[in-house]
């Protein structure tokens, strides 16, 4: 309501050195926000119809917020005089600069008294703890303005593409927890003789008896046959094995 009248309620107000930055976009806005309030209701839900009226307010303070912190084209005259005649909103505007809100779409997003169990808007619960269908906020139509979900260093509101912002990944907790929790040496050194990332049991990790380890030692001509197989030792591997003598020689006499 009282952006509609805008034009009219600041024509005898003298406005600050810088006005003229600013008017034009803010007129801009007025027409934007008729436009929102005029257009029809039909095939929408109740709530539906006020969302645009959200996305308006929170980019027009964007606007006059970037101008005045971030891109300092404004003096502290004319911000104090657009807070004054409540052309923007001060107290989102203050809330952008505290860590956790900077990109707050709404007061109303953090007001607990307007939900039926005193909690905060669904849209200031990161898209990675959410469960089921991500869904917007049915009071400003925004999906997310948690610091770290935005699109564009803004809010993820109801028109933006899905695959934007649908497709971040969501970490389990038991999977988490699993992942910090430290893993025993004895463990983590069998796991990797499993995966062949650590030495073979049959190399230099494996004790014989007369070392007294708690392994069983391996012939050395059972080993040379084994990497022989294996292809390991090649031609070397066959000459070290010993020579079989024959049987049908040793100890018997021909006849």
């Amino acid at each position: 309501e009282r952006l509609m009248s805008l034009k009219v309620r600041l024509a005898t107000k003298r406005k600050p050195a810088g006005w003229e930055l600013v008017e034009g976009p803010l007129m801009q806005f007025e027409e934007r926000l008729r436009e929102a309030v005029d257009d029809p209701h039909e095939g929408k839900r109740k709530c539906e119809s006020s969302w645009p009226i959200h996305r308006i307010h929170y980019e027009r303070n964007r606007f006059i917020y970037d101008m005045y912190y971030r891109q300092q084209k404004i003096s502290k005259d004319l911000y104090e005089f657009l807070v004054r005649e409540k052309v923007v909103d001060a107290a989102l505007i203050s809330k952008w600069r505290k860590p956790g809100y900077e990109i707050l779409c709404s007061m109303s997003a953090i007001q607990r008294s307007g939900t039926n169990f005193g909690t905060t808007s669904i849209c200031r619960v990161p898209l990675c703890q959410r469960a089921g269908q991500i869904m917007p906020s049915v009071t400003t139509g925004c999906v997310s303005c948690v610091s770290g979900d935005g699109i564009d260093g803004g809010p993820v509101w109801w028109t933006d593409p899905y695959t934007a912002w649908a497709a971040k990944k969501k970490v389990d907790k038991q999977q988490k927890r699993k992942a910090e929790a430290p893993i025993d040496a004895d463990v983590e050194a069998r796991l990797k003789a499993l995966r062949g990332e650590g030495p073979s049991s049959t190399g230099g990790g494996g004790a014989s008896d007369e070392g007294g380890g708690g392994g069983i030692g391996i012939d050395a001509a059972v080993e040379a046959r084994l990497r022989a197989l294996r292809g390991e030792g090649g031609a070397d591997a066959s000459a070290a094995a010993p020579k079989e003598e024959s049987l049908t020689t040793k100890g018997y006499d021909s006849d």
